[in-house]
């Protein structure tokens, strides 16, 4: 079953993204010192409570005739035809507004459950003004104030009425389930089409012809995959795409349904930072990845090149320095054959267990050989160490003070563990813990 998806929808400066964060956590993205990665960030999973949802926040919609204005109504269009249930944000300092009734009027086509939150409502004076918007015409009204968390828990409860707590998986445990995401127009479904070696996806030059997720099982070296290609980057009959970070929608649900994920970057274009923002979903989701350089038919000197290319890779995603990368041509077919066993390679990886004695000489070797810096006086010791999850691998250290874990020695321990032990593909978790705890 896939995770249901609220939307945040609004006019602008109504505390849509206040409630968006309070709904996805205030977390701090693993790659955030990484330019450019993290920033603008609009989609989310968050929980409350057994229940798991992704979020969606948008654009704040104005009625003005500029372009941007309506680029940000049809973000918010699509937005809402992906929803389960939105999440309609008005101000209840100000009252109701011509924008707001113009965001009802677009809210009134979905037939989608609209749950209207009156925001800002911090005092009891501000109650006053909430029976103002019953005007709106909608069923469900929840005062709540983001800023100090009033409210949201009977917002929520609302929200997730309809929600199951259960999220069985699809596929049976041992099937391999990998996605193939991207920027428009980059060979996604030409690539399922290479990996299934039949014309199984429509393939086209227009970008965004894929207009939802496709599931395709298959079999490679007698075990059962599932390949997810993702794009739904337009919609028959409406343009949604105008702006090219809002084609992450499907593939977040795709990401979250899948083991490993297959970014792919078209050759002939080069890297450009949508292809970060890319990555970086599948990244915080904790899967396996993929670079895959598709097009490769098109580069002048391929042998060259693909030194070339890789060390423009590694220099821009930096932040995913553990990943393989493979270079192919979905349309000629030429080294397709090199794909099918990374996926394999890494999904295993990201599974992959270590004995609890082993992990903890290599982490006493590491320690040895780099001792953690002191701060003021106090020097970090790692008591012992363990590994508490896979998917991705999770290791737990045991400490006299977490506090004095430094960013750039824990890069140092990462290091060490993937220079003994083959996580090539994956990313690993670390955790510290007092002695205490």
């Amino acid at each position: 079953m896939k995770l249901p998806t609220i939307a945040l929808v609004g006019r602008p400066n109504v505390g849509k993204s206040t409630v968006f964060n309070r709904l996805v956590g205030r977390k701090q993205a693993i790659i955030e010192d990484t330019p450019g990665v993290t920033r603008d960030r609009i989609y989310g999973t968050g929980t409350y409570f057994d229940y798991k949802f992704n979020v969606i926040d948008t654009g704040g919609i104005d009625i003005g005739e500029d372009t941007f204005n309506k680029e940000i109504k049809m973000q918010a269009e699509l937005a809402i035809d992906e929803a389960d249930v939105v999440i309609f944000i008005v101000d209840g300092k100000e009252g109701i507004t011509t924008n707001d009734l113009a965001v009802r009027d677009i809210l009134r086509r979905s037939n989608k459950k609209i749950v209207v939150a009156i925001n800002k409502i911090d005092n009891k004076k501000a109650m006053d003004n909430i029976y103002d918007f019953y005007e709106l015409g909608f069923d469900y009204y929840i005062p709540i104030s983001g800023s100090h968390n009033i409210g949201m828990d009977d917002l929520m409860d609302e929200v997730t009425s309809g929600f199951s707590k259960v999220y069985e998986d699809e596929y049976a445990s041992n099937v391999i389930k990998f996605c193939v995401i991207g920027r428009p127009n980059v060979g996604k479904s030409s690539l399922v089409n290479a990996i299934l070696n039949e014309e199984r996806v429509i393939v086209s030059d227009v970008a965004g012809t894929t207009r939802d997720t496709v599931d395709t099982e298959f079999n490679y070296e007698k075990r059962p995959f599932v390949v997810i290609d993702t794009a739904g980057m337009r919609k028959k009959g409406k343009i949604y795409e105008a702006v090219e970070k809002y084609s992450l929608l499907r593939s977040m649900k795709a990401i979250d349904r899948s083991d490993v994920c297959l970014v792919v970057i078209n050759a002939e274009e080069g890297i450009i930072e949508h292809d970060k923002h890319i990555a970086s979903y599948a990244l915080e989701a904790g899967k396996a990845i993929i670079l895959v350089v598709n097009k490769w038919d098109t580069a002048e000197d391929k042998d060259l090149g693909i030194k070339e290319f890789t060390n423009k890779l590694r220099a821009e995603f930096q932040f995913l320095s553990y990943v393989p990368i493979v270079f192919l041509s979905a349309k000629t077919k030429k080294r397709m054959h090199t794909l099918m066993p990374e996926v394999i390679k890494v999904f295993d990886n990201a599974h992959r267990e270590i004995k609890t004695s082993v992990l903890n000489d290599c982490i006493v070797d590491a320690v040895s050989l780099k001792a953690p810096p002191s701060y003021k006086g106090k020097r970090l010791k790692i008591y012992f160490t363990a590994q508490t999850g896979i998917t991705p691998p999770k290791f737990t250290f045991h400490v006299n003070n977490k506090g004095l874990v430094h960013f750039s020695y824990e890069r140092y321990l990462e290091n060490k563990i993937r220079e003994n032990f083959d996580f090539e593909g994956t990313p690993i978790v670390f955790q510290f813990k007092n002695r205490n705890e």
